[in-house]
């Protein structure tokens, strides 16, 4: 293996520890206030645009058929301006989430200003005239991509860009969901997959920030108002239990249906690259004069869920619809995320059970809010594999703290569930097929990478010396950090649980080989 031009400054930067995990702190800093502007306009933009698309549904509904004729002609023209966009720059399509997962991990290379733009003004187009996506996706993908062109401007090492995009993806989710916490949880369970303090100081130093610019703007109210939230009674915690286990199963459905969706737009009706863009706007546009409820992300939809009428054929019919124009919206292509679909898919899936128990005089109505939230977090633990996030999660964006016990349980239910029935986490997924779909062109300078790994309790390394170790190839191990010793990677030195090791390769499968060696527990 040669060395890599980014070797030397990433090895000095191990050898003062303590100083660089300094600078990363404020660099975080940084980051949070950039990332948390630009997520900020990202969500301001969208929410005005959510008021002037209702108006102007008001409008069409009253005028003749020609203004409602050019409207369509405009919905066509947006259908093609945003897959021009995409087309232009791919990376940018779609949640955004498995791209950050990707340049994380060194699998494929963001053109961060490109990616910035494009999902700007794509998303706002896209989820502003009404599709089913949500903000939180494209937030988190331009936080990471603001603070990797940060990193890029600072010319810092490939290693420290990782730990600063980690930063900016937290700072987006906050921004987004007003919830700091759960901004750092998924940045380190999901994306980064490491709890080490050394990611944690920026993401959380940069979430922390975005969420103070967050509530400067937008104010400190809980991002979904349910009314009073009852405590959840203890003898209950057996239909939390069953909500795991029903939305374990169903986090399943959703997510193969995801993952389908685009092949419903490579039937023969579609002869143009731009036609899925343009049916899935139509669609809105239908939507807009029949069913407006299910159009955009659905903030608006799950805060009036405790004021509708407990009509189990009201709440079948938004489920149905907004699981439906989920799947075309998400299919076509269009930026966008479907973490917020996940929470109001959940919230509707919630109500029905909650009306079904409250029918059969299992549980009392004035519970039906609880087992809303319930189902939103185990559903999104089904889908994302995420239990501590969406358990945070939800209570942050509910300001609830009083149902940790029950979110924690329905969560781990639900997460058993979809693992017994095969389940896998959806944007693990989704980055497989990213990667799979063509060749991802990495510049040569940036194949050659440090990447930091935690030695868990149980896994192929732990109490293996180094030289007993069969390490895969073009994988070479340049330091090893046991709290504040540092420990030299020597045949003598033997490696133990809840160390740090840095590796470097150029190959990234060889460094998906070492993970799974250094985390995953043997049988």
């Amino acid at each position: 293996m040669h060395i890599s031009g980014q070797l030397i400054p990433t090895i000095r930067q191990l050898n003062a520890w303590p100083r660089f995990r300094l600078r990363l702190f404020a660099e975080g800093t940084v980051v949070g206030i950039f990332a948390g502007l630009t997520a900020g306009l990202f969500r301001w933009v969208l929410e005005e645009g959510t008021v002037l698309r209702k108006y102007i549904y008001t409008i069409l509904i009253q005028s003749g058929p020609v203004v409602n004729v050019i409207w369509f002609l405009l919905l066509a023209l947006a259908g093609y301006i945003l897959w021009r966009c995409v087309a232009y720059e791919p990376d940018a399509a779609g949640s955004g989430i498995p791209q950050v997962k990707g340049a994380i991990s060194c699998s494929l290379h963001m053109r961060w200003f490109r990616v910035l733009w494009v999902k700007l003004f794509s998303g706002i187009v896209g989820i502003g005239l009404g599709l089913s996506l949500g903000r939180e996706g494209p937030s988190i993908q331009l936080g990471a991509v603001t603070a990797q062109g940060i990193s890029e401007a600072l010319r810092r090492t490939r290693m420290e860009e990782r730990y600063l995009i980690t930063a900016g993806a937290s700072a987006g989710l906050a921004m987004a969901f007003n919830a700091p916490l759960a901004g750092v949880l998924f940045a380190l369970e999901e994306l980064h997959r490491n709890f080490s303090g050394v990611v944690l100081a920026p993401a959380m130093a940069a979430a922390l920030i975005a969420t103070v610019i967050c509530r400067l703007i937008f104010g400190s109210q809980a991002v979904f108002q349910f009314g009073v939230l009852p405590s959840f009674p203890v003898t209950y915690t057996w239909l939390a239990v069953l909500v795991g286990v029903i939305l374990g199963v169903c986090g399943i459905v959703f997510d193969k249906g995801l993952l389908a969706a685009n092949r419903f737009y490579r039937l023969p009706i579609f002869t143009k690259p731009w036609l899925p863009v343009v049916f899935a706007l139509f669609t809105a546009g239908i939507l807009g004069y029949v069913f407006p409820q299910i159009l955009g992300g659905g903030n608006d939809l799950i805060n009036s869920l405790h004021v509708m009428p407990l009509s189990l054929k009201l709440f079948a019919a938004l489920l149905i619809g907004k699981f439906l124009f989920t799947l075309i919206s998400y299919g076509c292509g269009v930026p966008g995320g479907f973490f917020l679909p996940i929470l109001v898919i959940g919230a509707l899936l919630g109500s029905v059970l909650g009306i079904c128990f409250i029918e059969t005089g299992l549980m009392e109505e004035k519970y039906l809010s609880d087992i809303v939230i319930i189902a939103m977090a185990a559903f999104f633990t089904a889908s994302v594999h995420s239990p501590i996030t969406g358990t945070v999660l939800i209570m942050e964006m509910t300001g609830s703290y009083e149902h940790l016990l029950v979110l924690c349980t329905a969560s781990l239910i639900a997460l058993v569930t979809a693992k017994i029935c095969g389940g896998k986490p959806i944007y693990d997924t989704l980055l497989e097929r990213l990667l799979t779909e063509g060749e991802r062109v990495v510049p040569k300078d940036e194949k050659r990478n440090i990447i930091e790994l935690t030695v868990n309790s149980g896994s192929v390394l732990d109490g293996k010396g180094i030289r007993q170790v069969i390490w895969p190839p073009h994988v070479a191990l340049v330091d090893i950090k046991r709290g504040d010793i540092e420990i030299i990677p020597d045949d003598g030195a033997v490696l133990q649980a809840g160390d740090y090791i840095y590796i470097l390769s150029d190959v990234p499968r060889f460094v998906e080989k070492v993970r799974h060696m250094a985390e995953d527990e043997t049988v």
